[in-house]
């Protein structure tokens, strides 16, 4: 990997961020699956390093929250003891999204209880500066969470969908049950009705099962290994956020949110790896 250029290097990062494997990145950029680990490994630890110093002190007045579902090596249902006890099983990656500047304010790759989604909180807090209205799906787990991260301070909303039966030909295509409606409920203060929404959260969660392989479902290009599904995900929020620019927004989350005046190109991700 010290023999790669910076040029080659970037080629390898937007083969990445742009969804291929880790297998189908070796083969295109003709270097050895090793060292495409190796980059992944040293980059994810160090945009991981970056984002939590960079993202801090952000004005959020709208923050939307969810959890999406993957599995590494195989399902938890499926896992030995020996399995789970090596990380394998499944795995919720917790995204919070800033519904004004499409920043990824924080992940968090791990569990999806009670503790999670403290820790998750917490830090989500201690990153936002000002009152911020609060949206998130109906998991109990936030609940508390909010609360205690917050305290008052906060006006939280949780938004319910509600699913229908699914019908004998969505369960044959492995299509979920149609959405008959939403039910909200104010938690905390007095969250605007008109601003209680998980859509773009949500669209982020799409974002990501199109942008890393390993979050495809029916495939197996599932995680093998849970430390490097966390440096993919690392990788992925670094391009997110200062890299790739919003279709609607015509410029970088990032640079939205004033933390960056420009955007970065796959040659300064690279360059973080000295």
């Amino acid at each position: 990997m010290n023999r790669l250029s910076i040029t080659d290097r970037a080629r390898i990062v937007q083969m990445l961020v742009e969804g291929n494997s880790l297998r189908a990145t070796s083969r295109m950029a003709d270097v050895s699956i090793n060292t495409v680990t190796k980059l992944l490994v040293d980059l994810g630890t160090v945009a991981a390093d970056y984002h939590d110093a960079a993202v801090r002190n952000v004005r959020v007045r709208r923050l939307q929250c969810d959890e999406i579902w993957s599995f590494v090596g195989v399902k938890a249902k499926n896992a030995t003891l020996e399995q789970k006890a090596a990380g394998w099983g499944d795995v919720w990656t917790w995204t919070a999204i800033d519904a004004d500047t499409k920043l990824c304010v924080l992940w968090l790759v791990g569990g999806r209880d009670a503790g999670w989604a403290q820790d998750f909180m917490e830090d989500c807090a201690s990153r936002i500066r000002g009152r911020v209205q609060l949206t998130t799906d109906g998991h109990k787990a936030y609940l508390e969470a909010v609360e205690g991260a917050f305290g008052m301070d906060v006006d939280f909303a949780t938004l319910q969908k509600i699913y229908g039966s699914p019908s004998t030909e969505e369960q044959r295509r492995y299509s979920p049950a149609k959405c008959i409606g939403c039910e909200m409920k104010t938690v905390i203060g007095n969250p605007d009705p008109k601003h209680v929404s998980t859509s773009y959260v949500e669209r982020q969660n799409l974002t990501m099962r199109m942008g890393m392989r390993r979050f495809t479902r029916l495939t197996n290009g599932f995680s093998k290994k849970l430390e490097n599904h966390a440096h993919m995900v690392a990788l992925h929020f670094l391009h997110y956020n200062f890299g790739r620019i919003h279709k609607t927004l015509r410029i970088t989350p990032a640079m939205a949110a004033g933390l960056s005046d420009h955007v970065w190109s796959f040659e300064e991700i690279a360059a973080l790896v000295i």
